[in-house]
């Protein structure tokens, strides 16, 4: 009678499913701005890799300004940024990322992005965005939530290019998620998520959507009375070649969208309508950073 020979060996490594999220690196960033004697002044700072504070120096007239910089160039999947901006009673201030942030491509797992701004009565935040830039087969959730207390005023918002657009590339699967909230007094006025997942070709294409454009760009306005400002606001959407443009109100918020063709021509359309948006509403300087520029 034969006897069979059982090896014994260890099991083989679990491989994580495609899809599960994985957390790569969770990098984080607390900024918050007081106004004290009468000047608007850094109050507190977390950082923690990859993400990093700089706070350049300014311009005469211009608000003191935090610069978001991911040291690691870029997000993998599974990667996780928090970034939290609040200002303060009577104080104004400036936040934006050094440069585009780059969303790679994945294997599966999902890079989210979580973005909490809270300003007080009397106070002012601009969050300014860079481009984000989705490469293909890139896979983003990203959340921006604003808090605007009464009497205070803010001016946010975000650019997608959806790939590598000078080399010829167009995101045409993945998953982008970029979904916002605007609160005021602790009450929701205003809910959106841009939601696209999969085969993306034929949503990019589709006359109905969004019509052969490979950028798109949003600004939020909140204050206590927004729907003042949406003369203004349409008086300084522009015609830029290429770029579609709007401006509304909806509960309370004023929303202005772009649409483009070409990323540079709608990089310059949005970048003139906030300079002379902030101009025109708060009384300053009709530029942008320097740092925004390069």
């Amino acid at each position: 009678m034969s006897v069979a020979t059982l090896r014994c060996e260890p099991p083989a490594p679990a491989t994580p499913s495609p899809t599960a999220d994985v957390t790569t690196t969770h990098g984080a960033a607390t900024v918050t701005f007081a106004c004290t004697d009468g000047v608007s002044r850094l109050a507190g700072l977390y950082q923690r890799d990859p993400l990093r504070v700089l706070f350049p120096a300014v311009p005469e007239g211009e608000l003191p300004t935090a610069v978001m910089v991911t040291t690691s160039g870029g997000l993998v999947g599974g990667d996780r940024l928090d970034v939290s901006v609040t200002v303060g009673d009577g104080a104004r201030a400036m936040a934006f990322g050094q440069a585009a942030e780059k969303i790679y491509r994945s294997a599966g797992p999902t890079s989210r992005i979580d973005v909490e701004l809270s300003v007080a009565g009397g106070g002012w935040l601009e969050w300014l965005p860079q481009e984000t830039i989705l490469f293909e087969g890139a896979r983003l959730q990203r959340r921006t939530r604003l808090e605007v207390a009464p009497g205070g005023r803010a001016l946010a918002g975000e650019i997608l290019v959806f790939g590598r657009i000078a080399g010829g590339e167009r995101l045409s699967r993945g998953l982008v998620r970029d979904a916002w909230e605007v609160r005021r007094g602790g009450r929701l006025q205003w809910a959106d998520a841009l939601h696209l997942e999969d085969d993306m070709a034929g949503v990019f294409a589709d006359p109905a959507c969004f019509d052969g454009a490979v950028a798109y760009g949003t600004i939020v306005y909140a204050d206590d009375a927004p729907a003042r400002r949406l003369d203004l606001a349409r008086s300084l959407l522009g015609d830029a070649a290429g770029t579609r443009a709007a401006a509304t109100v909806v509960n309370g918020v004023l929303v202005a969208r772009w649409l483009g063709r070409d990323a540079e021509a709608l990089r310059r359309a949005y970048g003139d309508f906030w300079a002379a948006f902030r101009a025109a509403v708060a009384g300053l300087p009709g530029t942008l950073p320097r740092l925004w520029h390069m």
